[in-house]
């Protein structure tokens, strides 16, 4: 969510001019998309989200259950939840300057789905769980691979795949950037995953065997996912979510998550983490935020005051840009500060 938060202020935007030509210029790359085949740390954000949206069920399910809640009164709270992740998804989309618009690209409104086929699930043997995951990555190859419509036919062409179709039909549209609705089957997985992962660290396995089952797990899909892509059977591509890059991004999801019970759980580093839990705790708030106040009003507002008390200065250009994109950061970082200190915490 920092990063997330960083990239909405355009800080990386307002680097790139700073840093082309350099030896810096590669390790900012890292901060967009890969345009098409291939992996960027970019492209990590989005399945980090939803792995930890699965961890965070875990934790949540059992706190459900030691309060005596049944199994429908928790079905009926996920499934709200699930619909109000679907409406934000939606509305974050809609409000266009040429009228509204339906679009079913948003992180949210993917998580609302794979948040749901997770919770369904929650209960089932592990092993049952890890199939169902395997069954999300196998029906999306079997749909690109095996229908053949004209104009769509072509599983790992930009335009020209399944997924493309299947947008055209629910939506009457394709995106530009090669962005398919159906990523939520795939990437299903990844919230299953972190589900899977908070069962763990729920267990009564040791620190250690916790960290092992982890790292293991994590290596596991990494070998499994750039495997599918070296051999050429199946490409990594975060824009369609083929099954090589939901296995990759999720051994790195594993990684991470690894890193941080280790540095935080079992070295006790508690106190440098201030800065991550202010956005952890309210990521939805500032997510929407970001993606719906700041992009149509806020960012331009603080970067008018700060443009023109620069040129007073007689500071402009790119030394403008950095400024006032670190001067939205700080703000929105002073929000969450707030809301932080008062225990104000926006959930759905």
């Amino acid at each position: 969510m920092l990063l997330l938060t960083l990239e909405s202020t355009e800080l990386f935007s307002a680097l790139g001019p700073a840093l082309q030509g350099t030896a810096a210029y590669p390790v900012l790359t890292q901060f967009y998309h890969h345009p098409w085949h291939g992996l960027h740390l970019w492209d990590l954000v989005q399945p980090t989200f939803m792995f930890i949206a699965g961890t965070a069920m875990a934790f949540s399910l059992r706190k459900h259950r030691q309060e005596g809640m049944s199994w429908g009164q928790t079905f009926r709270k996920t499934l709200r939840r699930s619909g109000w992740l679907f409406f934000w998804g939606v509305l974050d989309y809609a409000v266009r300057k040429n009228g509204l618009s339906f679009e079913l690209w948003d992180v949210l409104t993917q998580l609302s789905f794979t948040t749901l086929v997770t919770f369904l699930i929650m209960d089932w043997p592990v092993v049952a769980q890890i199939l169902v995951s395997a069954v999300c990555l196998l029906l999306p190859e079997f749909l690109y691979r095996a229908i053949h419509i004209p104009g769509f036919d072509q599983p790992f062409t930009d335009q020209h795949n399944f997924g493309n179709y299947i947008d055209w039909v629910l939506m009457r549209k394709i995106n530009n950037g090669g962005w398919v609705a159906i990523n939520c089957i795939s990437t299903s997985a990844h919230t299953i995953w972190g589900a899977l992962a908070g069962r763990l660290l729920l267990s009564d396995k040791t620190g250690r065997e916790k960290l092992k089952w982890l790292l293991l797990a994590g290596v596991v899909l990494l070998l499994l996912g750039f495997g599918l892509d070296w051999t050429g059977i199946t490409p990594i591509i975060k824009r369609i979510a083929t099954s090589s890059f939901v296995l990759a991004s999720g051994g790195w999801c594993l990684l991470f998550l690894a890193a941080a019970y280790w540095w935080v759980d079992l070295c006790g580093h508690r106190k440098y983490i201030q800065l991550f839990l202010l956005f952890g705790m309210n990521s939805i708030f500032i997510y929407l935020f970001f993606e719906i106040v700041a992009s149509r009003w806020f960012n331009e507002y603080v970067f008018a005051i700060t443009g023109g008390l620069l040129r007073i200065a007689d500071i402009g250009g790119v030394g403008a840009a950095i400024m006032g994109s670190l001067c939205v950061f700080a703000l929105e970082t002073g929000m969450l500060y707030f809301l932080y200190r008062k225990k104000i915490f926006f959930k759905l």
